[in-house]
């Protein structure tokens, strides 16, 4: 088994633009760029992990996400990262498709998409890393096991934080929590199986 990073995609990943799959429309939020680029170092699969109620609230079709996976996949490469898996939840219990509108154990802060992600690529949650932007990402990623670290940029109103949201780390981007991460890593000593992550052995981010 191996450690893996998992990412929020909206307002984490990618700048927060309410409902969007246009390719045209996806851009890197502040620090993310560089922040995955480091992640990518660590030799380590990356995750992206998602509410897409959309989908429940008629917005777009699970056939509208292929173009955004595609351009998300390049932007990862273009990162210095590879994309390994996209997860979403296409469920909202006020939807509009009839299909989708019910409660599930994917949609965040359930920590369902994570158990699947794991269950797929042979991941232990326990030495991963769940990065996002508001307290039901922490959730859901200490729900699963996982470490996690609070984007703190604004996106979190209300603050109801409990043992079950408190983060292990917070960071104003995803490029302070990239580097936070890679050192954790580093002081560590894990394992990916049968080879050292690269870069962390050595503590060098660069």
């Amino acid at each position: 088994m191996t450690a893996a990073i998992f990412l929020d995609k909206d307002g984490t990943l990618l700048e927060d633009v309410p409902y969007n799959v246009d390719p045209g429309k996806m851009t890197f939020a502040p620090g993310a760029r560089s922040g995955l680029g480091r992640l990518g170092k660590l030799g380590l699969p990356i995750f992206v992990i998602t509410n897409q109620p959309g989908i429940a609230l008629g917005c777009f079709t699970t056939d509208d996400l292929a173009p955004m996976v595609a351009q998300l996949g390049d932007m990862f490469a273009q990162a210095g990262a590879m994309l390994s898996g996209f997860y979403y939840c296409p469920h909202h219990l006020l939807g509009t498709v009839a299909v989708h509108a019910r409660i599930c154990d994917c949609r965040k802060p359930a920590p369902g998409l994570l158990f699947r992600a794991a269950t797929e690529h042979a991941i232990n949650l326990h030495s991963s890393w769940f990065i996002g932007d508001i307290l039901d990402d922490v959730e859901a990623g200490r729900a699963a096991g996982c470490k996690t670290v609070l984007i703190d940029n604004g996106n979190e109103t209300k603050w109801e934080i409990n043992d079950r949201r408190q983060p292990d780390h917070m960071a104003p981007d995803l490029d302070e929590a990239s580097d936070w991460i890679f050192h954790w890593y580093a002081v560590q000593s894990v394992f990916a199986p049968d080879r050292t992550i690269r870069g962390a052995k050595h503590g060098n981010p660069a």
